[in-house]
């Protein structure tokens, strides 16, 4: 399977949408409210084109060509804001280093963006924590430096970023000495699973 494949997200989206038991399953997954699920790069895409599904995410942008033009692989700063997302609950206000690996990933709205206030947990930003509107900070030109979105009830989100890449500091190039073996991005992995109970 090659996860680099560009529009890969939207193609497993078609494939759900067009399968008319298969969007039912998927339909009926996200109407649960015991469930969660978050949705990375490819991931964010899909769940994206999935929108119509998922309840509380009419807001949901696409995620287009970079405007590099290029695909993006490096490091990037990202910092965590107050949404209702059950992964990024007290997190709020960290400046955290989280790998980026993609060649479509800017974010495009077909309506008001003004919809999405309160629920963008996580944005490009400089080393002194100002939003990263150009690149090499912003790695895809998305408006505002939005790196992902959740929804109403913070149950399902969908980011860029793979912090799931990130979650001990080994896979860090450096971190600071305090930061143990556990690195930040642990804590949205553990705050899912304090929602499971």
């Amino acid at each position: 399977l090659n996860y680099h494949v560009l529009g890969a997200g939207e193609g497993w989206a078609k494939s759900i949408l067009f399968n008319a038991k298969t969007r039912d399953d998927f339909s009926a997954f996200f109407e649960r409210k015991d469930v969660f699920a978050l949705g990375v790069c490819n991931g964010c895409q899909m769940m994206s084109a999935l929108s119509e599904l998922i309840p509380g995410t009419g807001h949901w942008p696409r995620f287009m060509r970079n405007r590099s033009e290029q695909f993006e692989a490096r490091l990037v700063l990202v910092q965590v804001e107050k949404t209702p997302s059950l992964f990024f609950a007290g997190m709020e206000g960290s400046r955290i280093p989280v790998p980026v690996a993609h060649g479509e990933g800017r974010v495009v709205f077909s309506e008001n963006r003004e919809e999405v206030r309160g629920l963008v947990p996580l944005r490009y930003v400089d080393g002194h924590g100002r939003m990263a509107h150009t690149y090499p900070l912003n790695p895809n030109g998305s408006p505002e430096g939005i790196a992902g979105v959740t929804s109403t009830d913070g149950r399902f989100t969908i980011c860029m970023p793979h912090p799931e890449r990130a979650v001990r500091t080994v896979q860090l190039s450096w971190h600071p000495d305090g930061w143990g073996e556990e690195g930040p991005w642990l804590k949205m992995f553990q705050n899912a699973r304090k929602f499971i109970g």
